[in-house]
């Protein structure tokens, strides 16, 4: 007989007094499987949990073989109990011995049954075992069976969790250690607690007493849901929402699924509280996702998520963010993605580290980090489903590794790595008043970059000469509309009083690509790192950039201006760029304006095209910065933001060297300045490389100054420059490690 629609009900609160139960763990299960089996009308019901990453272990049953429990053992894909778990997803199937993926264990004693159902245990999309129903008769289980069956399996893993019920193993333990392996984007070791950025709403309460009431209250929440993003969508500005218009878009298709609101209904009928059914559904629509083959919709899987939750924002009734929460001082922030004004939200002085399951290194938000000299590690999937408010968590971005719940050995070592790290930073603290001179007597030009105020504010602390590049698009990337002239004019101003006699480097502005404005839209590309961004969309919008060439003009009034231009190609483009940048001289002299008294015009060498055409283009130029960042990307085809390409091409290799040498080569015969702004500069290894390549100004992300510094006080320019062109001509399969030897070899302090 199918269980019938009042069965889960009745099911479920049975369950709950089971569970709340005291004595025996193994009793407790026992009873568990006990009731399903008596309330499906089905001769086996066994319950087998996750024990280690692919291993299965049946832990109770009601129809076999008891001496099987604890002594049977699936590994993930074995059976059709492993099938279930590889791919998170239920079969119902009438003559289960004849599926080719049956694997006959024979202490069970399950010879005589043939219809088999099974569904997985999930929690938080993660497989935390196998429940399985099974009669004798051939027969395919109805789907209110099966939909019943998943609604009891959700129960089970909430209260198998909350009580610790057979878990012997880590894996599956809300609290267990765990390690993430992702990318670094700013170098550093954090430790703290985590604080989620949009925190997962807990479901405490999962089987109603009041299914009508239930039903009443999640029409009420999606009608909620509904009008909010309708609103968002409804303003001009959607900045504040968190989310991109395409995404609010995204959400409101499916907020207005039908399928969706049916399941979510009828998990609602089948005894769950409001809350729980949401959860149900999302649990069951993240594995479904997860696995998914196509690119596209594994992606849609985070959508649902966040679809999820805010709908479980509504029901609970909690909607503020973690920002606005009070800050632990040890906060480790904690996000699928998040933009750069979010993360300026919160309490810098108590922002330790910054996760995230999604950034690239040349994101925004990884800008505005490395300019805060926060940690940052990402490309963690998975993490955020896994923390919880609270949780104990180190970042470790030099590694690229997060530990989530760590043990009290890993917690003392990174304690020790931490207490080096500090006496590390004393000594670069040391000589941050000190010249940047080799032990030959060169000098060397060490700036910064920078992009927000506090960089600015950091100059003189950081030990840097100068600020090397000022990226003027941050302004704009964390307003919520087009900044006016004026409100320019105040920022650059500001920026040049602060730094007194200091000289700024301003590149204009750089959007596109991954640096999206929200207010400005543009045409979906398919690769915009190489598409319409930069000087390209400001020379077919030049109202984009005329009003920033002419705040900056304004502001640097009877001062030296230096300005260069991102992404050039060719040189007719630079030369209609440093057009617009006269013309807007011209005019406001014209008006009796104020200009610079010395106005210094470069360019950034990012896209290699260029360095075939630097004959061309040197003569023309004040000085060259060379983007190593955007230009070994191009150089390699290589997308640095893919964790499948981005550390597949060293560059510290034969090409990328060569290619800076000849750079440099040029830059010296056309008596042009040239200097490296890209992350390259800041790692010691690489910029004692470019010294013995003839590089002597740098300009490198803050946190590295004292780094590099330390490494050119150490060097010798003549013996580097002999032994890393040895090198070079030796045409070494390891050149990295060459030049480690070197370092090793001459003294040098990495």
């Amino acid at each position: 007989m199918p269980l019938t629609l009042e069965g889960p009900r009745i099911l479920l609160r049975r369950l709950r007094h089971v569970m709340a139960d005291g004595g025996d763990k193994q009793m407790r299960l026992n009873r568990t499987v006990e009731l399903i089996a008596a309330s499906m009308n089905a001769a086996v019901c066994s319950v087998y949990l996750r024990r280690g990453n692919d291993a299965l272990e049946l832990c109770a049953t009601e129809g076999l073989n008891p001496e099987a429990v604890h002594n049977t053992i699936l590994r993930f894909g074995e059976g059709l109990v492993g099938d279930i778990a590889q791919h998170k997803r239920s079969l119902n199937l009438s003559d289960a011995p004849s599926h080719p993926r049956f694997a006959y264990r024979p202490e069970t004693g399950e010879d005589p049954f043939k219809s088999f159902v099974g569904v997985p245990i999930l929690r938080g999309g993660d497989v935390t075992g196998v429940l399985v129903v099974q009669n004798s008769t051939e027969r395919l289980f109805v789907d209110e069976e099966v939909e019943a069956l998943q609604t009891v399996a959700m129960v089970l893993s909430e209260m198998l969790t909350a009580t610790g019920e057979g878990l012997a193993d880590e894996d599956i333990a809300p609290d267990a250690p765990r390690v993430f392996k992702g990318i670094g984007h700013n170098d550093g070791i954090a430790m703290g607690h985590v604080v989620l950025h949009e925190p997962r709403v807990e479901v405490t309460k999962l089987i109603s007493d009041d299914t009508e009431e239930e039903g009443r209250r999640l029409s009420s929440a999606i009608y909620k849901l509904r009008r909010n993003i309708d609103k968002m969508l409804a303003t001009e500005d959607v900045s504040h929402a968190g989310e991109h218009l395409a995404v609010l878009e995204t959400y409101r298709m499916f907020a207005n699924d039908r399928g969706w609101l049916r399941r979510i209904q009828d998990a609602v009928h089948s005894g769950l509280t409001a809350e729980a059914a949401v959860e149900r559904v999302n649990n069951a629509m993240r594995a479904r996702l997860s696995r998914h083959r196509d690119i596209y919709l594994r992606d849609r899987m985070h959508d649902f998520e966040d679809l999820s939750n805010r709908l479980l924002r509504i029901l609970t009734g909690r909607a503020q963010l973690a920002s606005e929460d009070k800050l632990p001082r040890d906060a480790i922030i904690m996000a699928r993605t998040m933009g750069p004004a979010d993360l300026l939200d919160y309490d810098r002085r108590k922002i330790r580290g910054l996760v995230l399951e999604e950034a690239a290194m040349g994101a925004h938000v990884t800008i505005v980090a490395r300019a805060l000299n926060i940690p940052l590690v990402g490309d963690l999937r998975g993490i955020v489903a896994s923390a919880r408010d609270g949780h104990e968590i180190i970042v470790d971005a030099d590694q690229g590794e997060v530990h989530l719940n760590p043990a009290s050995d890993i917690i003392d070592a990174y304690s020790n790595r931490a207490r080096l790290q500090a006496r590390r930073q004393k000594s670069y603290a040391r000589i941050k008043h000190l010249p940047a001179v080799t032990r030959d007597g060169v000098d060397i030009q060490l700036n910064m970059n920078a992009g927000l105020m506090v960089d600015v504010e950091n100059l003189q602390e950081s030990g840097a000469q100068d600020i090397g590049l000022f990226r003027t698009e941050l302004q704009f990337m964390v307003a919520a509309r087009m900044p006016r002239e004026t409100e320019q004019l105040a920022v650059y101003k500001n920026v040049l009083d602060t730094v007194g006699e200091r000289d700024v480097v301003f590149r204009t502005l750089d959007i596109g690509g991954d640096k999206v404005l929200p207010y400005l839209r543009t045409r979906p590309e398919e690769n915009p790192a190489m598409g319409w961004r930069a000087m390209r969309m400001a020379l077919d919008r030049p109202g984009l950039v005329r009003h920033q060439l002419r705040a900056l003009l304004k502001a640097a009034a009877g001062r030296q201006l230096s300005i260069m231009f991102p992404l050039i190609t060719t040189v007719e483009e630079f030369e209609r760029s440093r057009d617009l940048l006269l013309k807007e001289q011209d005019r406001l002299h014209k008006f009796g304006h104020d200009v610079p008294s010395n106005l210094r015009i470069g360019t950034m060498l990012e896209v290699p095209a260029l360095v075939w055409q630097l004959d061309r283009l040197l003569p023309q130029l004040d000085f060259l910065s060379i983007g190593t960042n955007d230009l070994m990307q191009f150089f390699f085809a290589s997308d640095r933001g893919n964790p499948m390409t981005g550390d597949r091409y060293d560059i510290l290799s034969l090409p990328s060297l060569r290619l800076l040498s000849h750079v440099r080569e040029m830059c010296d015969k056309y008596e042009v300045p040239v200097s490296l702004c890209g992350e390259l500069g800041g790692r010691p290894l690489e910029a004692m490389t470019l010294l013995g390549l003839g590089f002597r100004s740098f300009s490198v992300p803050s946190a590295s100054v004292g780094p590099v510094k330390r490494m050119v006080r150490s060097a010798n320019c003549e013996r580097l420059e002999t032994a890393v062109g040895e090198a070079l001509a030796s045409s070494s399969d390891d050149l990295r490690e060459q030049l480690k030897t070197i370092a090793d070899a001459h003294g040098v302090k990495l």
